[in-house]
């Protein structure tokens, strides 16, 4: 196969069919060298449900929303954060995010964006008519929005919390111009009432079911950035076969998530790359507080026992690396130092199956249980990770089997603890939504948690989290986090398998753009363009 793999757009590109090196992953593509009339690509999880962003939960809605809608603050290819909509952000504390809103920015109407949109935007989230799926988590934590001046809007926070503006990146700091979402109403985000953004594509064509057209937007506020395309026909081919033969013939000229089933036929591919990004992204097993599984002794035993590299080297072929703790490798933008020491001291990922069985000795629960882990039956690569889960519990004494369903009743697991009763565990293919430990730890091992779906509580994890998210200093922040992170690798609400690399496959006639994982929040499809090949 044809992997291009370096650390920036810079730098040298190996094209090799030996196992690719994962230590120096791609952050983005070489640069456009030209413009485009038409490039198109494909979505393979599907059509977006809606384009409204704080709709916007998932990757198919997101890959998309990220290049209409923009926020407050902007995640770069590198994981830095910058200022987007907002010119500037004053933070006297922990609890306080004063906004300076960016002059003469325009809608796609050509209506300017004003402090008064920038608050009615941010509020959306905290209203419940209008059904965030944001609403959740950090939003619950915001007492109040508040146009502080002509051009300024004010945030405080009920709590501390350090995290906050980073989050700004996501659709929770995207804004929408206040005049057309009341005018759209119920159809607001859908393909009659669409949109009303100010990025560098507004939307064009959404043929349901097939496609949805970019249009470039000439009038885009930041020259330096205006798309190099002028349209972005978008498709949606879930198919792994289907997409192959998209992408290897051109009728598609690129991609993120190019589905495992795919990857090996698209090594003969003559007229495209398969380049290998900076993810934070994981493969975890979650446990719902059920069964056998439910004893971390059990879920200790069962990671030791587990062979995380063989599932990285042949489920992933070689496009991921074996997971060593719950926050994916390099998934910080600050305490660089702290992160990686604390990482070190964590077990390493390999296989200890004597060190399982000690582990097991402390379990409390009837080991003659099976225990059963539910996936998508329509992927089934998950299958071949819970079959390597499996050979390991065997050799320790303990029975796994996977229990496949339908996509579309797998998506309850993450919003419907009934659906999760009577099941002990389930498959996710997560990420970090923000480049900060913190965070994403919050979610998982926090009482209340959006992704503590077993109850999982901890008073000195809690204790932790409050203290690292008052906490000013991103050193200090990090020392926090490290000692949170060391507490749930031995408690183990969710079982690390593999933190995957982004797959991207390029034709040779565009690039552009990012490799790394932030085409979820970053405009992504601005910087494609011809390759002069």
């Amino acid at each position: 196969m044809s992997l291009a793999l370096t650390g920036c757009a810079s730098g040298p590109t190996t094209n090799s069919t030996t196992a690719p090196d994962l230590t120096d992953l791609l952050v983005t593509t070489p640069a456009a060298t030209g413009e485009l009339d038409l490039a198109t690509w494909n979505l393979p999880f599907g059509e977006p449900a809606s384009l409204d962003p704080i709709k916007a939960f998932n990757y198919p809605e997101n890959t998309v929303v990220a290049n209409l809608c923009e926020g407050l603050m902007q995640l770069q290819p590198d994981y830095s954060i910058k200022p987007g909509l907002a010119e500037k952000v004053d933070s006297p504390d922990a609890s306080t995010y004063i906004y300076t809103v960016r002059q003469g920015v325009t809608f796609w109407d050509g209506q300017p964006m004003t402090a008064d949109d920038v608050q009615y935007s941010l509020s959306r989230q905290l209203d419940p008519n209008e059904g965030s799926y944001w609403a959740g988590g950090i939003v619950e934590n915001i007492a109040s929005i508040e146009k502080t001046g002509d051009w300024e809007v004010t945030v405080k926070l009920k709590a501390p919390d350090s995290t906050f503006n980073s989050y700004m990146v996501t659709p929770i700091g995207n804004i929408v111009e206040k005049a057309h979402r009341v005018a759209a109403g119920d159809d607001y985000g859908n393909p009659t009432g669409q949109v009303m953004c100010t990025g560098p594509y507004s939307v064009g064509d959404w043929n349901q079911g097939q496609s949805i057209s970019l249009i470039r937007n000439d009038s885009y506020w930041n020259a330096e950035k205006k798309a190099k395309t002028k349209q972005v026909d978008i498709n949606f081919i879930v198919d792994a076969a289907a997409i192959s033969n998209a992408l290897s013939t051109g009728a598609i000229d690129g991609s993120y998530d190019v589905p495992l089933g795919a990857l090996s036929s698209l090594e003969n591919a003559t007229d495209g790359d398969l380049f290998l990004g900076r993810s934070v992204q994981l493969v975890a097993i979650i446990g719902t507080g059920h069964g056998a599984f439910a004893d971390p002794a059990v879920r200790q035993a069962l990671m030791m026992a587990t062979d995380r590299e063989a599932i990285a080297d042949t489920v992933f072929e070689g496009t991921a690396q074996a997971s060593r703790s719950l926050i994916p490798n390099n998934g910080w933008a600050y305490g660089d130092s702290e992160f990686a020491s604390g990482r070190e001291k964590l077990a390493p990922s390999t296989v200890d199956i004597e060190g399982a069985k000690e582990a097991l000795k402390k379990a409390t629960v009837d080991l003659t249980q099976t225990i059963k882990i539910v996936y998508p039956s329509e992927r089934s690569y998950y299958a071949d990770i819970i079959s390597e889960i499996s050979n390991g519990a065997t050799a320790i004494g303990l029975k796994v089997e996977p229990e496949g369903i339908p996509s579309a009743q797998f998506g309850a697991f993450f919003s419907d603890p009934k659906a999760r009763e009577g099941h002990d565990a389930f498959v996710t293919n997560n990420y970090m939504d923000v480049p900060d430990p913190l965070a994403f730890l919050r979610t998982i091992v926090g009482t209340g948690g959006s992704q503590n779906y077993n109850d999982y509580s901890n008073p000195e994890v809690d204790s932790l989290l409050a203290e690292a998210a008052a906490a000013n200093d991103e050193n200090e922040r990090a020392a926090l986090t490290n000692q949170i992170q060391e507490i749930a690798m031995a408690d183990l609400p969710w079982i690390p398998i593999v933190d995957p690399s982004v797959r991207l496959f390029l034709n040779k006639r565009v690039t552009g753009v990012p490799a790394s994982f932030v085409y979820l929040y970053y405009p992504w499809a601005a910087d494609l363009g011809a390759s002069g090949k």
